[in-house]
């Protein structure tokens, strides 16, 4: 049998990296002679991810449209023309046998770069609610694999595949490493802990509230992991400087994501797609903060598709500053709610969702498994 060869591009976040990577491992699992190469966007964080990942990826010169006037949206015609050449150019060279999207800028031009050629196209669309992009797309995508229930509002039916969003392989069963946690985060098990996450580049309200509230944390004798992203780090690391001692830790990027689930009790997070999945899986109780700063406020609706089940709590962008840390000291002295937002997130959750897409792929390759 010939060599199956799979492009694989998203990225700009986190959310569309780390689903990514879940099912490229997934297919090398299944399929480990697989060549799999990567088409991400130049200076974005795509490229340090993957190759850290251990996968080959190219750069294309490719942004989003902002939504206020500004010079970059006029270089904007430019970049997608300059991108669609290269990724034709990659693909007639690289000759996949399946091209797969999981978002960001640079899917788009590779998506369309195959569609051209009559290639399998497989989306993977996270949110609740569709991206413009990837509705475009849908009219040429053999397969889309999403992660909600519903999602025939925006794709034809007939080509749908529910199978939930990969998330990172190394989050099975993180609640039996709470001992390896504390230790590798240097925490004291007798207290309890936050994890806060605004997502891959840092949330700048979330960062605010915490910076604001870390005096009422040490107060009430809470730990907290805090990723802030690499643009608040700084002013993190002098705010928590003022509470030496108190094991109040900012990070602007955890590379051990799986231990900081470990070691929370609760978590403050945004309701980016991939967020949402892994707290879904690991079923740790969550206050979301949806980002009010993303196409058709698509963040709520993750949030939402929780909090209607009693499976999370939602503090609102704007009511931040004065609710996040008081809904955050209620949660942690409420043991009765913690356990049914657990227990609820927890049924929420769906499993293996990168081998099932990972296998989706493979059939369009027309490629058997022996």
């Amino acid at each position: 049998m010939k060599q199956l060869k799979v492009i694989i591009s998203g990225g700009g976040t986190g959310g569309h990296i780390f689903p990514a990577i879940a099912i490229a491992n997934e297919l090398k699992m299944l399929v480990p002679d697989a060549d799999i190469l990567f088409v991400g966007a130049l200076g974005k964080m795509e490229m340090e991810k993957i190759p850290a990942a251990g996968y080959k990826i190219i750069g294309v010169s490719i942004a989003g449209l902002q939504r206020r006037l500004t010079l970059s949206n006029l270089k904007l015609p430019f970049l997608i023309i300059r991108s669609l050449l290269k990724t034709r150019k990659i693909v007639n060279e690289f000759k996949p046998d399946v091209v797969v999207g999981t978002g960001g800028y640079a899917s788009g031009p590779v998506l369309r770069a195959a569609g051209s050629k009559q290639i399998p196209m497989l989306l993977q669309e996270q949110n609740s609610h569709a991206g413009i992009t990837n509705k475009l797309l849908s009219k040429k995508a053999s397969k889309i694999c999403v992660a909600y229930e519903g999602m025939e509002r925006f794709f034809p039916k007939e080509k749908l595949v529910l199978t939930g969003n990969p998330i990172r392989q190394d989050f099975d069963n993180v609640k039996k490493r709470r001992a390896e946690a504390i230790n590798f985060f240097k925490l004291d098990a007798e207290k309890k802990t936050i994890l806060v996450i605004g997502g891959s580049l840092g949330a700048r309200v979330i960062n605010e509230s915490i910076g604001e509230g870390l005096k009422l944390l040490t107060d009430h004798h809470i730990q907290l992991i805090w990723q802030t992203g690499k643009t608040y780090y700084p002013t993190a690391q002098i705010q928590v400087r003022a509470f030496e001692n108190k094991n109040l830790y900012a990070l602007d990027f955890i590379t051990r994501m799986d231990l900081a689930y470990a070691a929370a009790d609760i978590v403050i997070s945004r309701a980016g797609a991939s967020s949402v999945s892994e707290l879904c899986n690991i079923g740790t109780p969550a206050i979301l903060v949806p980002s009010p700063n993303v196409a058709e406020d698509h963040q709520t609706m993750n949030a939402m598709a929780l909090v209607n089940k009693n499976a999370a709590i939602l503090v609102k962008d704007k009511n931040a500053s004065a609710d996040l840390i008081k809904k955050a000291l209620q949660l942690l002295e409420d043991k009765n709610l913690q356990v049914t937002l657990s227990n609820n997130i927890s049924k929420m959750a769906y499993r293996n969702s990168a081998n099932v897409i990972a296998k989706e792929v493979l059939k369009l390759a027309g490629y058997k498994l022996e």
